[in-house]
């Protein structure tokens, strides 16, 4: 239709530029329009005093269209665009090899759609015009005789990679185009703008050809899945599964955690709409200390276009390590002895604990050495980041001194560390915490006068987040869990907090006789750590209250203390993005390096060490990021599929500051079994941002005409007329008919 009314493909309107071929200066034709305005204006005034109101001018205003339209024609109005000169410029016809194109469609696989429109016609147009490089490409092009050399066997995808070794090997002779026939599936996450700009640069159009269904019929597919990348043993974790799926809206599916085989966690979902991602969550205990290697799966269903895109691989690292609690309480209570007898089936976790017994006295318990806790609550920063988390019991604000109090801010804030306040009657408010600088750290906007804490019975009950929370999952089915906290005994006292803070969340509420619901399990996350309020001194009767092999009360206790340290780091501290590779090899790796103060350290030496399969092993120096104090980083190929291991080391000079232990696994021939429809934007937007178009096979015919276009290789510059185009008539034949149609109707023929 466009090319019916405009003469021309629009590819040359958007290529050409707009010129007269008249030497007439461009003032004159303006003269010209508005002199003939005039005189219309004066005739219609004359000739036509029958008409009133707004008539005569409708009238004018059509006479004048009319001659401004001649007068412009007779200034010979063309385009003036770049054409590429026959048989002196190379097109590189790039066809997609990866394994996603063997994917069928209606009509067969995507390769033999591919090869069909190349064999149809296109390469024989193209090739009496312009000289023809073929390639077939996955990770990297390959130069290719004959489309029998395509057999959609390459393991990913990855056509911004692609695009740049074609352009760096044509660098030498006049490419005028490319043409990139794929299904879009790219598995390096897009294109970066890096290749973009230099293909710009360089005026290089890339017109695409997109093959495959833009959705699929039957298709269950896992988008992500979120597991924490380090754990403690015996940690409860949640996976949260993103799944898309089309054909299957309302059926049921099973969703399950693996590790080796063994079932860890399975639930029963219901699929959502066609195309709506849904996101579910499922816990399950990491057990023992290792790298562990999870299969996140949906069981196939009857009928599924393909069941490879149906699990992911994640990795969880529970690391085989001691952290260690301080436990500060100010008076001798139940709770004191039965949080601490919660970790006597749980030796991962140490508390040391310091009990004031007089004003003047305290009892340590859990101390390494004799020396630890002596003086009492540490003063010195080095001493209290010692630890990994911090109790507060009931004890007074201003038992701790302004400089302890700082370094309490600094344990959460810089080193990262856990904090725990609990309920008493010399704790929060009735310990004047909210008017001291530790109310900052407190998840809660404390009240401002004190008899807060009450020596009262009262039951509790489960918030919306308490029951996603793993801190508060005391049964993995979370329907069990909301009745065992039905079933919890009462507590024996309780406190009041006020309201949560901004960004805080509530787990748990109390529900004390005669008032209205209270908060009394709160967390946040504060600055490089995270804070807590369990508002009671009476969860002892969790324990006394049930039967004696009940494992509720100690349950509860450790999953608080793996909340408080699971997440605070150490001196030194990797991470690495992409914890699984899948069709990938390169391995990027960051290290924040802390003192004892945690205070970043710029002058230290960081190595990575990688170990992987069959005895694979370097080891990579880590420069400093100018940017950032503290932080070192570098990169690594890992060619080898497999699971690897990470020993970063750090030190300065003789002083060795500390380690840490990354794990990512890579795997090949995988990327390709996901998001498996035609990317059809990635295909537009690359065409639309190089100067190309994008084609649908069927209109691959024009191709070889259009793609003349182009400033790229070697050109001749050409005009096209203008004057004679089908829209022109049309437009002058439209003017007089809508004149001698107002003038019928107003009785002025």
């Amino acid at each position: 239709m466009f090319e019916l009314l405009f003469k021309y493909p629009a590819s040359l309107f958007q290529k050409g530029h707009f010129v007269f071929l008249t030497p007439w200066p461009l003032w004159l034709l303006a003269a010209a329009i508005a002199a003939a305005a005039g005189l219309l204006f004066w005739h219609v005034r004359r000739n036509h005093g029958m008409l009133s109101g707004a008539r005569p001018i409708a009238i004018w205003l059509l006479e004048t269209a009319m001659v401004a339209l001649i007068l412009f024609l007779l200034w010979h109005p063309a385009l003036s665009v770049a054409t590429l000169r026959p048989q002196q410029n190379v097109v590189a016809v790039l066809v997609d090899n990866s394994h996603s194109m063997s994917i069928p469609d209606s009509s067969g696989t995507r390769e033999a759609a591919a090869k069909a429109t190349l064999e149809s016609g296109l390469l024989r147009s193209l090739s009496n015009r312009f000289q023809v490089r073929l390639y077939g490409f996955g990770k990297e092009p390959t130069r290719i005789s004959g489309t029998e050399r395509l057999t959609a066997g390459e393991p990913a995808t990855r056509i911004g990679d692609t695009l740049e070794r074609v352009l760096a090997e044509s660098s030498s002779v006049p490419l005028g185009a490319v043409v990139l026939l794929s299904d879009g599936a790219d598995n390096a996450g897009g294109i970066d703008l890096q290749t973009i700009s230099a293909i710009r640069r360089q005026r290089i159009p890339i017109h695409t050809i997109g093959f495959g269904r833009e959705r699929p019929d039957k298709d269950v597919e896992i988008e992500d899945a979120l597991v924490p990348a380090r754990a403690l043993p015996q940690s409860k974790l949640t996976a949260v599964v993103s799944i898309r799926s089309y054909g299957f809206s309302g059926d049921r599916a099973k969703l399950s955690v693996r590790d080796a085989g063994k079932a860890l966690a399975s639930e029963e979902i219901k699929l959502k709409p066609d195309g709506v991602i849904q996101s579910e969550s499922l816990v399950f205990d990491c057990g023992a200390a290792g790298p562990k290697t999870l299969e996140i799966a949906v069981d196939p269903l009857s009928g599924e276009e393909s069941a490879l895109n149906n699990k992911v691989t994640r990795l969880v690292n529970v690391e085989n390590r001691k952290p260690r609690i301080l436990y500060v309480e100010g008076e001798p209570r139940w709770d004191f002895k039965f949080i601490r007898r919660a970790l006597d089936d749980y030796p991962n976790i140490e508390i040391a604990s310091m009990l004031r017994t007089t004003q003047n006295k305290i009892y340590r318990q859990g101390t390494k050495d004799e020396k630890e806790l002596a003086e009492g609550f540490p003063a010195k920063a080095e001493e209290l980041f010692a630890y990994q988390g911090l109790v507060i019991g009931s004890v007074e604000a201003n038992y701790f001194t302004q400089t302890q109090q700082a370094l309490i801010h600094d344990f959460v804030d810089r080193r990262g560390g856990g904090l725990l306040f609990l309920g008493g009657r010399a704790a929060l408010s009735d310990g004047g915490y909210q008017t001291s600088p530790l109310a900052e750290l407190v998840p809660v906007a404390l009240p401002q006068s004190k008899a807060t804490f009450h020596r009262d019975f009262t039951g509790q009950e489960l918030t919306p987040a308490g029951a996603e929370s793993i801190i508060c999952r005391l049964d993995d089915d979370p329907a069990r869990n909301a009745e065992r906290w039905k079933k919890m005994p009462q507590l024996a006292n309780y406190q009041e907090v006020g309201e949560p803070k901004p960004g805080a969340t509530v787990l748990l509420n109390v529900l004390p006789s005669g008032r209205r619901p209270s908060p009394l399990l709160v967390t946040e996350n504060y600055g490089r750590g995270r804070t807590g309020v369990f508002a009671t001194g009476g969860s002892w009767r969790w324990k006394m209250w049930t039967d004696h092999a009940d494992k509720t009360q100690p349950a509860f206790w450790q999953q608080i203390f793996r909340y408080l340290v699971t997440d605070t780091p150490g001196q030194v501290t990797g991470t690495t993005p992409k914890p699984v590779l899948s069709d990938e090899t390169r391995v990027p790796v960051r290290v924040e390096v802390r003192d004892k103060e945690f205070k970043p350290v710029n002058n230290a030496k960081v190595q990575a060490r990688f170990m992987g399969p069959e005895g694979v092993s370097a080891t990579v120096e880590l420069p400093p990021q100018p940017l950032e104090e503290g932080v070192y980083s570098g990169e690594w190929n890992a060619e080898k599929p497999g699971s690897y291991v990470v020993e970063i080391l750090a030190g300065r000079e003789q002083e060795a500051i500390g380690n840490d232990v990354l794990t990512f696994r890579r795997e090949d021939g995988v990327a390709e079994n996901f998001h498996t429809s035609q990317n059809r934007e990635l295909l537009e937007k690359l065409a639309q941002q190089t100067g190309g178009r994008y084609y649908k096979p069927s209109e691959t015919s024009k191709l070889a005409s259009e793609i003349s276009y182009s400033e790229a290789g070697i050109t001749t510059r050409e005009t096209r007329d203008l004057w004679d185009l089908p829209l022109v008539f049309l437009l002058a034949l439209g003017i007089r008919a809508s004149e001698w149609l107002l003038r019928r109707k107003w009785g002025v023929v």
